[in-house]
């Protein structure tokens, strides 16, 4: 498997997050050992939520939060998503999703898919994810490992 693969998973705070990289080896995440339904997906975190928040919410890129750092380690990092990235997605219908798909392939000097319809999947994928944790009470967390 080449290049980096992210892992998000849901967790009620930083300190369960923090302890999810050290309770299971990357080889060995499935599905659903972080709680219900993670994603795995070759997408940064960075640009999951210049995705949201510029297609969506209409934010200038050069405006996107930082993620926060919840752990570095030599061999993985946890970083947390700020709930500005999550919550735009539930209160969407189809269109939006299309539309901000659209947007966001047409954003020049960014890295992440540039085919419309790629990004509109992904866009839905996050979607579910979103309903998810929000159901659970969880905040969104993105496990990287090179």
């Amino acid at each position: 498997m080449g290049g980096v693969t992210y892992k998000y998973f849901g967790a009620p705070d930083g300190a369960t997050a923090a302890r999810v990289p050290i309770s299971m080896r990357p080889e060995e995440l499935g599905g659903d050992e972080l709680g219900m339904g993670g994603m795995f997906t070759k997408i940064k975190p960075e640009t999951m939520a210049a995705m949201v928040l510029t297609g969506i919410e209409g934010i200038p890129l050069h405006k996107v939060p930082p993620l926060e750092l919840v752990v570095l380690h030599p061999d993985y990092a946890v970083v947390k998503l700020p709930m500005t990235v999550v919550d735009p997605l539930r209160g969407i219908g189809e269109e939006s999703v299309g539309a901000a798909a659209f947007i966001w392939s047409t954003v020049p000097d960014r890295g992440g898919p540039r085919d419309a319809f790629n990004v509109y999947q992904l866009l839905h994928e996050w979607q579910d994810f979103s309903h998810r944790l929000h159901d659970a009470g969880h905040q969104a967390y993105c496990l990287v490992w090179p």
